[in-house]
């Protein structure tokens, strides 16, 4: 009897053994399986909604969260999560993705034949999703108050309109293309410009007439890449509100191919609005310059600037301001860029020769609109250029960079690698030697801004100094005592060395290899010779909005040392 129970005891504990295994396999395997299954399900999904976006003419983008309380335009609920179209502004859910793309059209870019009388086109109407406080056109009250699908906004003016207010007239009345009508490309142009060169005809001038009698059409040109990575945003934004032909990303186009656009348009009345750095408007110029090489000098625009990179001091010095972080709506960027004044500004060319009996190799050249430098901000330059080319991801915010600079500032105060440069460089201005006093640093400086925001010809502003223009053909030369100098210039606790002014800048080192830098360009460079004459002119928009303290003293002590000449003479 005790071995008949001894064995049934081992053989029902074998069998809870055998049962917590099974249930222990069952409860590690099958979430395994159900998150293989649901990752198996999402990547089909996600590879539907792939080949929707790539066949489709929306340009559609997925979010994981709206900004706003958003409405499906299919099935009219509530989402948190889906697709959206940054030239339309559909809004629409995963499932009902595909049922959307069919159903409505996109802006369209040209205008379809048959689309109505030339000149003209009616309204485009999208339900739901109107904007934040926006108003009807027909009772003045505000829209999209109701929290459901309602209400109408035209994809081309902008109005919005109650669901009860949207009469039949409305439906086919001629869209005046609202507020922007004077920037936007309308399709109907670009359709008779089409077939215009098809015929073979080039007077575009003739096709004005149907579009506005103010027209000054916009070009935007987008560096997603620049500072602060509000590019991508600005992109969407923008096409809502323009005809999406009319903005590129230059992560995907360069500047020459964009601007060939401007060869559609009436001469001398397109404008460029460029989202980014001092880099990328550099690069835009260029670009520009080949037009003027190609014979297309009479469809030159004129270039107005949204700062979105780290310095922006060229964006500082023609009144755009020292960087964009989203706290000016784009409805009063594009009303900027409107009534911005045109001004010219000083391109010059930068010639860097190396020294040696056999150098065989051709001179480097560079173009400046900014500054050039030699010395400790060049170094500053090139060590946060090395750690950004290792590192790219970590250089996304205009903070993060800044602060990389200081970290190079600081150490050089300690390190002084710079330091008797008067001893290894000699200065020419307009062909006269000029005597060096000890100095780490020579800047060339064609703009009043340099160093993200310092104005560095003025200084302390206490000394009477002929005003520093960017259109005067003449070039100021400083020079600065090292890093900590120029930390004191930035707060206004010192002057910098002012050694001239000149039409023409040569600079020759001697000995040694130093960091150079034009326009935020650096590199390591050895003995050579360095020549720096006019170029050319940029044809640029000034925006003369509300000054900053520092501009507004500046001003008073330029008009004050105006007074004091007057006075004198």
């Amino acid at each position: 009897m005790e071995g008949t129970g001894s064995r049934s005891g081992v053989a029902s504990s074998a069998v809870a053994d055998g049962s917590l295994v099974v249930w222990t396999l069952c409860s590690v395997l099958l979430p395994v399986l159900l998150t293989l299954w649901c990752s198996l399900q999402r990547s089909r999904r996600q590879v539907l909604i792939r080949d929707i976006f790539r066949k489709s003419k929306h340009d559609w983008h997925y979010t994981d969260l709206f900004g706003q309380p958003s409405y499906c335009c299919v099935c009219a609920q509530h989402i948190l999560r889906g697709a959206f179209c940054t030239c339309c502004g559909l809004r629409v859910s995963e499932g009902c993705l595909k049922r959307a793309d069919q159903r409505f059209p996109c802006k369209e870019i040209l205008l379809r034949s048959g689309g109505g009388t030339p000149g003209s086109m009616p309204h485009h109407w999208i339900r739901g999703n109107v904007p934040l406080c926006s108003c009807c056109v027909v009772c003045g009250q505000q829209c999209g108050t109701q929290p459901k699908l309602c209400d109408y906004r035209c994809v081309w003016c902008q109005y919005t309109v109650h669901d009860e207010c949207m009469i039949d007239s409305l439906k086919t009345e001629e869209c005046t293309f609202g507020e922007f009508r004077d920037l936007i490309i309308p399709p109907y142009y670009l359709s008779t410009i089409n077939q215009m060169r098809k015929e073979k005809k080039t007077n575009y001038e003739k096709v004005v007439p149907y579009c506005r009698k103010h027209w000054m059409p916009v070009i935007i040109l987008a560096n997603t890449r620049s500072g602060n990575n509000m590019g991508e945003t600005l992109l969407g934004e923008f096409k809502i509100l323009l005809n999406p032909v009319q903005v590129f990303d230059l992560s995907k186009i360069t500047p020459a191919k964009a601007l060939q656009l401007c060869t559609l348009l009436p001469c001398n009345a397109v404008r460029v609005l460029v989202c980014g750095g001092d880099g990328t408007v550099g690069w835009v110029l260029d670009a520009i310059d080949e037009m003027k090489i190609k014979g297309q000098e009479r469809f030159i625009p004129q270039v107005a600037i949204l700062p979105l990179g780290t310095g922006n001091d060229l964006s500082n010095t023609l009144g755009w301001g020292a960087g964009y972080a989203g706290e000016v709506p784009v409805e009063q960027i594009l009303q900027n860029v409107m009534e911005a004044d045109g001004i010219k500004l000083d391109r010059w060319k930068v010639q860097v020769t190396n020294k040696g009996y056999y150098n065989l190799r051709k001179p480097k050249v560079f173009t400046m609109n900014n500054y050039f430098s030699i010395g400790p901000d060049a170094l500053m330059a090139l060590n946060f250029h090395a750690h950004r080319e290792k590192t790219p991801s970590l250089f996304s915010s205009r903070i993060i960079n800044k602060a990389v600079y200081f970290f190079y500032g600081t150490k050089d105060c300690l390190v002084q690698e710079c330091k008797d440069l008067n001893k290894k460089v000699e200065l020419e201005l307009d062909g006269e030697r000029i005597e060096l006093p000890n100095l780490e640093g020579i800047i060339v400086l064609n703009i009043g801004y340099w160093g993200g925001g310092c104005r560095l010809w003025e200084g302390m502003g206490d000394e009477p100094y002929p005003l520093a223009r960017h259109d005067d053909g003449l070039l100021e030369v400083v020079g600065v005592h090292g890093s900590f100098h120029c930390a004191q210039i930035q707060v206004k606790l010192a002057n910098p060395v002012r050694l001239g002014q000149a039409h023409t800048v040569r600079l020759i080192l001697k000995s040694s290899k130093m960091p150079m830098q034009v326009d935020g360009e650096p590199w390591a460079q050895g003995p050579c010779t360095i020549t720096i004459t006019h170029k050319t002119h940029a044809l640029m928009l000034y925006h003369s909005g509300e000054q900053t303290d520092d501009e507004a003293s500046s001003m008073s002590e330029q008009e004050h040392v105006r007074e004091q000449t007057d006075e004198d003479v």
